[in-house]
């Protein structure tokens, strides 16, 4: 009799933990449905209509989740990345002039140039010089968007062909914008490089224990400088296509993009002890935050008390990570 006791308590402390666990894995999806619900109750007409859904899921969302793809990589590798936003701005104003002189080729060439080479500053910064990662890319961060200011006076570039505007505003048959075939290609091509590659396990096992990973013949180095190379080359592209759907490049069009990014990234789980996160779940955590925003501007939040609103968000998803993986560990 007291083994059997004894093994139901073990069975429904087993079933407590997996149930934890899984509301663990789906809280953020459960976040971005509260988050929906509550704003079809307060404005359905204006939140729940075609239009509006169709414009944060096909204009908004794709630029933060692209931006968040990369901030994840980073902070996997228990780095971080504050010159994503000045990337996109300097590789899309040098660029700028070629693409409205319809030298394509050129223009998309220079552009994911800059955003290569940028990254590759960053990576020699944080890997050779040992500069900690939010510090070399804060640097690079500075100089790149003086760099963007001079090169372009401060002034914008604007009317580019229509040739290269369809890149985003147009769509296959008419059905899916063309904004949402690049990023889902761009998710795809990341999320087999960090799950089905050495490559993407040797990111994590950085993130988790780099000096283990050295020791394992792993040149860490090599695999740090390629994360943020690769953050380059992303922000480069969002670059381009944010100039494609604003018709203009500004030295000032970076706005919240780094900052979002990172909120993305969290909200997503990937945590900033390093070894942890996913570029999947960074798109739950770039929805949440279009959503919130989207929602906020429809009842006319004024911005400030929108970016305490995202603050919030931020902390209690972390806060509320930690409380579960508290309780499960305490119950083993």
């Amino acid at each position: 009799m007291k083994n059997k006791k004894e093994q139901k308590v073990k069975g429904g402390y087993i079933l407590m933990n997996k149930l934890r666990f899984y509301f663990s894995k789906c809280s953020r999806v459960l976040l971005l449905l509260i988050i929906i619900i509550v704003l079809v109750i307060l404005k359905p007409d204006a939140f729940w209509s075609w239009s509006n859904i169709s414009t944060v899921l096909f204009q908004q969302a794709p630029f933060i989740m692209l931006m968040s793809f990369g901030m994840t990589l980073a902070i996997i590798t228990k780095g971080i990345d504050k010159s994503m936003g000045s990337i996109l701005v300097l590789s899309s104003c040098v660029a700028a002039g070629f693409i409205k002189n319809e030298q394509f080729g050129i223009g998309v060439c220079l552009a994911l140039s800059i955003g290569a080479t940028c990254g590759l500053l960053n990576g020699i910064l944080i890997t050779k010089v040992n500069i900690p990662p939010f510090i070399a890319t804060y640097g690079v961060d500075y100089v790149t968007l003086g760099i963007a200011y001079i090169f372009t006076g401060g002034t914008s570039t604007y009317g580019f062909p229509n040739n290269f505007r369809n890149i985003v505003t147009g769509s296959i048959n008419g059905v899916l914008p063309n904004l949402f075939i690049i990023t889902l290609m761009v998710f795809l091509i990341l999320f087999f490089i960090t799950r089905k590659t050495i490559f993407g396990k040797n990111m994590y096992s950085c993130g988790h224990n780099i000096n283990a990973t050295m020791l394992c013949g792993v040149d860490t180095r090599k695999v740090i400088t390629i994360v943020y190379v690769i953050n380059g080359l992303i922000a480069a592209i969002t670059g381009l296509l944010y100039m494609a759907r604003l018709n203009a490049a500004d030295p000032g069009i970076s706005g919240n993009f780094t900052l979002d990014s990172i909120a993305a990234a969290l909200i997503g789980g990937t945590s900033f002890g390093g070894g942890k996160g996913s570029v999947s779940n960074s798109i739950i955590g770039a929805l949440v935050i279009v959503f919130l925003r989207n929602g906020m501007n429809i009842m006319g939040v004024q911005t400030t008390w929108q970016q305490i609103v995202v603050g919030l968000v931020i902390i209690l998803s972390i806060v509320f990570e930690s409380l579960t993986k508290r309780l499960v560990k305490s119950e083993l």
